[in-house]
């Protein structure tokens, strides 16, 4: 019974840790965006602000268009989303439904794709965008995002197709059913926390995503709030340090908060209430 006991209490030690872990480094970020440059400067810095200020917040957005920047990421995240999501859905339920060959052999590519380093397609990708005339444009972008979640989203998505009873999908049939009513309106709202999730997914990485739209987007009026924050690093590589903490948390706080709407979505009852009576 003890060493039950003494086992569970070094989890928890563990956990706690790893939760610290994590936290340090956005702690510490809201703590140094509201600092002054007195103490930033300082050389035993705190915790928290002795003099907590809003000038850092002031100062990044007289020095670069953050609202524009993020209204670019904005879209072009939720893009990417949205469009992924909707096509990987019907291919993930082929995946997971139909074991072929051809299924099989795709599954394992998606699998080995996601090793690609992101210097080894930029220049495929490019030479693809510009022939389309989508160099420079956030439609562009949005469509590279989209390649590059699918394979994950179909991954993600055929792992949660596989875990809907596959007798959900026999009753339908017996009512009549097709194929494509069945995804659709059976099989679909059942995946409704997996869809969210991989949404999420997309939309998080899209929003932090920083290699594609530097080398991708030139004119400044469409470049997205991870490129925007690079100009607050000098040419010397001198960072202003307070306007730069305050602009990276404000960009971190919509994905917190996408997070916070649809957390209780993800982690809801995939199949409440699936089961046919």
């Amino acid at each position: 019974m003890r060493t039950s006991t003494t086992a569970r209490a070094g989890q928890y030690a563990a956990l706690l840790a790893y939760l610290a872990f994590l936290a340090f480094p956005f702690l510490w970020l809201v703590s140094t965006a509201f600092k002054s440059p007195r103490e930033l400067g300082s050389p035993h810095p705190a915790w928290i602000p002795r003099h907590p200020t809003l000038d850092n917040f002031r100062q990044a957005f007289d020095a670069q268009p953050l609202l524009h920047a993020a209204l670019n990421s904005l879209l072009a995240a939720a893009g990417a989303a949205v469009v992924a999501v909707v096509i990987a859905t019907p291919l993930a339920y082929v995946m997971a439904r139909r074991r072929t060959a051809l299924t099989r052999a795709a599954t394992g590519w998606v699998v080995v794709s996601q090793a690609f380093p992101l210097v080894l397609v930029i220049i495929p990708l490019f030479l693809v965008l510009k022939n389309l005339r989508l160099i420079d444009s956030l439609a562009g972008l949005t469509l590279v995002y989209v390649v590059w979640a699918l394979p994950f989203a179909l991954w993600m998505l055929a792992g949660y197709v596989r875990a809907v009873p596959a007798e959900v999908e026999e009753a339908a049939a017996v009512d009549g059913a097709g194929r494509a009513r069945t995804l659709f309106s059976v099989v679909a709202p059942l995946l409704a926390p997996g869809i969210v999730a991989t949404g999420l997914f997309a939309f998080v990485t899209a929003w932090n995503e920083f290699f594609f739209a530097l080398v991708l987007l030139k004119t400044p009026e469409k470049q997205t709030l991870p490129v925007v924050l690079t100009h607050f690093i000098g040419a010397e590589g001198v960072a202003d340090l307070g306007p730069l903490a305050a602009a990276a948390f404000l960009a971190t706080l919509p994905s917190l908060v996408v997070f916070a709407v649809v957390q209780r979505r993800i982690t809801g009852g995939m199949l409440t209430g699936a089961v046919k009576d």
